[in-house]
């Protein structure tokens, strides 16, 4: 499974907006210019997240998007799902082989466990874990 453009972004949109939670709501211009996006195309994005219930738009001239929910309530998942479809590596449904259709079942699984128990808070409040690589080089 690959996530296109269209994940990519929904996700940065979202991230963004949970960021600013609280502080009322953001325009896609500030958003675009921020992550060098193209506004027409995060305009194209927000109306399937819209009419998920995931965010909420507000009108006039300090206008913007909300998050619908609180950071902590709005999984990977749920963006992903609205914007990309169904996770879902092949299209098993017609798989003979028990073997295979119990492999993509796995990984169909796996990927879902992950996006699902990924908070939109986790992400903006992601601290990189791994220790940097300290490499010393004797002449």
């Amino acid at each position: 499974m690959k996530i296109s453009t269209k994940g990519r972004y929904g996700l940065t949109i979202m991230m963004e907006l949970a960021a600013r939670f609280g502080e009322g709501p953001t325009s896609l211009k500030s958003i675009a210019e921020k992550n060098q996006l193209s506004e027409h195309y995060l305009e194209q994005l927000i109306a399937p997240l819209r009419n998920a219930g995931l965010v909420k738009s507000v009108r006039g001239a300090y206008g913007g998007y909300i998050l619908s929910r609180e950071a902590n309530e709005i999984t990977a998942g749920d963006i992903i799902r609205v914007l990309e479809g169904p996770i879902s590596p092949v299209d098993f449904t017609e798989e003979d082989d028990p073997a295979k259709r119990d492999l993509w079942m796995r990984i169909r699984d796996s990927i879902a466990g992950v996006l699902d128990s990924t908070t939109l808070e986790n992400l903006i409040n992601y601290e990189d874990q791994e220790t940097p690589d300290n490499f010393m080089f004797y002449i």
